[in-house]
């Protein structure tokens, strides 16, 4: 698996929404298990490789309703796993997450924790998300053969770069700087 191009999905889903961290975990269906594969942001040195139950938390939820989900306060949600936060020394107070989906399977979940509070969520932010899942489930699913020919993937960039166009500046110049690093290291 190409560990740069996952761990540049996190380090760009971190930056572009202004938050604390964000992680990619991926779907061991054999072990029953989410791991942290891809860790940007407060606690990676304590949570990449880590292994939680595929039912456990929000990630859980995501992975088999293969929905995205936003939650300004976590603690107030039943889903929320707070003894596994507690696990990395962070405790999250919002998070975004979007599941990675290759044809009829979930390959995994994108979360971002704790992106500035705005008045209004954005449907733009939801969007920039699921570009971002879309991303990485591809180049998961073409690890794992999952038939997404290669065509693919510039039509997800070119989706991210609209999505982009519609950001603030500075955002926009943060995740303009993650992509061309992204394109460097490909």
């Amino acid at each position: 698996m190409s560990d740069g191009l996952l761990h540049s999905t996190a380090q760009l889903a971190q930056a572009v929404f202004g938050a604390r961290a964000a992680s990619i975990l991926l779907h061991d269906d054999s072990a029953g298990e989410l791991w942290f594969a891809a860790v940007s942001g407060v606690g990676a040195d304590v949570v990449t490789g880590l292994r939680i139950p595929d039912s456990t938390g929000v990630a859980g939820w995501v992975l088999s309703a293969r929905q995205p989900i936003v939650l300004e306060d976590v603690a107030s949600d039943p889903r929320y796993a707070a003894e596994m936060a507690a696990l990395s020394g962070y405790q999250p107070k919002g998070l975004m997450a979007a599941p990675l989906l290759a044809d009829e399977r979930s390959l995994g979940v994108l979360e971002v924790l704790d992106r500035p509070q705005r008045a209004q969520f954005s449907l733009v932010e939801l969007d920039l998300l699921g570009l971002l899942a879309q991303q990485a489930a591809i180049a998961v699913g073409l690890e794992q053969d999952a038939g997404h020919p290669r065509g693919q993937i510039p039509a997800v960039i070119g989706q991210l770069w609209d999505t982009l166009d519609r950001l603030d500046p500075e955002r926009r110049e943060r995740a303009e700087s993650l992509l061309d690093a992204l394109a460097q290291l490909l």
